[in-house]
């Protein structure tokens, strides 16, 4: 705590601190400048990230799109069989007629396990009368095999239930087991259908299998599994179940067709899907040049530098959010690489692929200077060129040349458009870096870390001054009060 003026009678601290106001001037225009990166190193990021975002879309709705391959299937009694496109990209039809459907091999127990009026599903096997430890499964697979080693489960009798013993072959085993109340034997059931090449679909074995009553196999203590039986466009075959793929087409037999009735189908491209997934990827195009169009011609006021902390104090927060909208403004103005990004991007557009261009599929580049390159969509012919040939509206944005003998040629415009993203992310990456990076790895990193050090150096040199300035004002207050104590003194011995 410093006490001044009693001697002169002059406010030393407010002289002072007046003084360091003027001192701190260089240092606040330093510290502005500091926040002005900050906005900028924010905006850069806050672009990449949008970047990021457009090349993602680009690659997942555009370029590995499964979209494009989308058909719808019409089916003349869909009732008795449905049929959907997975891989396909050629065009399915054709008849079908269902003689037979799958169904799954059974076990069903043979000993009655009852329970007394104390007992119970809860109640250990031990207290049931109940011995063994092991079970042992053998179940058919989704291909219609038997596996050569079996799924065994060991067993605690004096910790497992009946209820637990049914939980686990569930879990674990590839049938589904369940306890019947009503005749007190437990069942099982594969949990895929079709018959097994060895003859049969369920083997269980094992000691505790013994005790339950459920040891043996599904030819002689159950019903034997079933493969589908259908006649597919005149070749009559069979399935281990009742859904099944065919040249990239998923069939699911629901019901056996009349003797002698056939089931037409046939696939047609799914136009509103693909239209969709352009239309969006237009709009998403559109959205980020017209973000980025805007920050790179947006206005700098250099009237409007960051605000410092003592400002800030007189100043309500309505003016102080007024005055940092314009203080912030014009950080990526005229950018280099966001600007040669657009250009690269507009360029791009105005190709074509295979003598496919945008124009072609009923996509224009807007006439309206402001728009600044936005797409234009005219959705009668797009949905023409789609219907026509989906695959020729996937190759204009996703071929891929990179096999062609000049590789250069012909890429797909959604590739062009996210290789141009991609350079530029990397470009802003090295002069904004990534949010985890550390300063002194990108440029504007190591600008903010050169001007920390120097807000330092400067608060250190006005440490020194305000000390010097208090140590001579402290001085003088010193002097003249020795000088009043002298004065007096004198005054006294002269007798005033």
């Amino acid at each position: 705590m410093r006490i001044s003026g009693l001697a002169t009678g002059m406010d030393t601290e407010q002289i002072i601190k007046d003084m360091m106001t003027a001192n701190r001037i260089p240092l606040d225009k330093i510290t502005q400048k500091k926040q002005y990166l900050e906005w900028q190193l924010a905006d850069y990021r806050a672009v990449n990230r949008n970047l990021f975002d457009f090349s993602q879309s680009t690659l997942s709705n555009m370029i590995l799109s499964t979209n494009f391959t989308a058909k719808t299937v019409s089916v003349s009694s869909p009732d008795h069989v449905a049929i959907k496109n997975l891989t396909s990209t050629s065009d399915f039809s054709g008849t079908i007629e269902i003689h037979r459907l799958a169904k799954n091999a059974t076990l069903q127990g043979t000993e009655e396990i009852k329970f007394t009026a104390d007992q119970s599903e809860k109640t250990t096997l031990d207290k049931l009368g109940i011995s063994g430890t092991e079970i042992k499964i053998y179940a058919i697979d989704k291909e219609g095999k038997m596996p050569s080693e079996p799924v065994t489960i060991k067993f605690d009798p004096t910790k497992d239930t009946i209820k637990s013993v049914v939980e686990e072959i569930n879990k674990k085993t590839g049938v589904n087991a369940f306890y019947d109340s009503f005749t007190g034997k437990i069942g099982l059931t594969a949990k895929n259908s079709g018959k097994s090449d060895s003859g049969n679909e369920i083997v269980v074995e094992g000691d505790l299998a013994t005790s339950l009553g459920i040891s043996g196999d599904s030819s002689s203590k159950g019903t034997a599994g079933v493969n589908s039986e259908f006649t597919f466009n005149g070749l009559r075959t069979e399935r281990s179940s009742n859904t099944f793929q065919i040249n990239g087409f998923e069939v699911n037999l629901k019901q056996v067709t009349e003797p002698g009735k056939t089931i037409s189908f046939n696939s047609a491209p799914d136009t509103e899907k693909i239209f969709e997934s352009v239309v969006k990827y237009v709009d998403e195009y559109n959205k980020l040049i017209e973000d980025l169009n805007k920050q790179i011609r947006e206005p700098k006021y250099r009237d409007f530098q960051p605000l410092s902390a003592e400002q800030k104090k007189d100043m309500k927060e309505k003016e102080i959010e007024l005055w940092e909208e314009k203080a912030k403004s014009g950080t990526l103005r005229n950018d280099a690489e966001i600007t040669s990004m657009l250009t690269k991007m507009r360029t791009a557009l105005m190709g074509s692929v295979n003598g496919t261009s945008l124009k072609d599929i009923g996509i224009t580049t807007s006439s309206a200077y402001l728009d600044n390159g936005k797409l234009v969509i005219n959705e009668e012919e797009l949905k023409k060129a789609i219907a026509e040939d989906p695959n020729k509206v996937h190759e204009l944005f996703a071929r891929d040349a990179s096999k062609d003998a000049d590789p250069t040629k012909n890429i797909g415009l959604a590739r062009q458009l996210r290789t141009a993203v991609d350079e530029a992310q990397k470009s802003i990456a090295k002069r904004a870096g990534k949010v985890g990076d550390v300063n002194d790895t990108f440029t504007l990193g190591k600008n903010l870390d050169a001007m920390n050090k120097q807000i330092e150096r400067f608060e250190e040199r006005l440490r020194m001054t305000e000390n010097r300035l208090w140590k001579q004002f402290t001085a003088m207050e010193t002097a003249i009060q020795r000088a009043n104590a002298q004065s007096a003194s004198l005054m006294s011995a002269l007798g005033q």
